[in-house]
């Protein structure tokens, strides 16, 4: 009872608050409950069909395959599919983590699953179609160039800042999935 306590001490935490706030102040309690269950719904409703996909992922797509486009040897073409799926990827930024997972245990390079995650959080194209009307297409030029530059520049410092033995900790670690 204790681990479970300690294990989920701020969950406990939040809902002792919520229970509170609902005595206090009513009107901001039923609020707060009422966007911590649409989001709980939202979250509930998104995280079954990503995990089939990522399930799916991992079954059909052969490692060797993987390797060939998206690991250690594969230059160019590697970084072209992890840009290129980061952009058109439209999942939630909280699934992204076990999607990496699944191409490390796939053994794509470590840069380009970090080409991934980074293009995927900044520069997919629902993004950008929303900055071309909000802001104008020269903004959003300016800002898609920049941050494919720092995408880049982001993978490349972090594939060269870890040690060789950390990167393959990392790898040991995603085959555990």
């Amino acid at each position: 009872m204790k681990s479970f306590i300690k294990q989920y001490l701020f969950c406990i935490v939040i809902c002792m608050a919520m229970v509170i706030l609902l005595f206090v102040r009513p009107s901001i309690g039923q609020e707060a409950c009422i966007s911590t269950f649409k989001t709980l719904k939202s979250f509930l409703l998104t995280i079954p069909p990503i995990f089939v996909c990522i399930g799916l992922l991992d079954v059909w797509v052969d490692k060797e395959y993987m390797i060939k486009a998206m690991g250690d040897n594969s230059g160019i073409k590697g970084i072209l599919i992890a840009f290129s799926f980061g952009v058109i990827t439209a999942v939630p930024i909280y699934a992204l983590l076990p999607i990496a997972g699944i191409l490390l245990k796939k053994e794509c390079r470590l840069g380009n699953v970090l080409i991934f995650i980074c293009s995927c959080v900044s520069i997919r194209i629902p993004l950008l179609l929303f900055e071309v009307a909000s802001l104008g297409w020269q903004f959003s030029i300016t800002r898609f160039l920049c941050n494919i530059i720092v995408v880049l520049l982001i993978a490349w410092f972090i594939e060269k800042v870890i040690p060789s033995n950390e990167k393959n900790e990392i790898y040991r670690s995603a085959k555990k999935l």
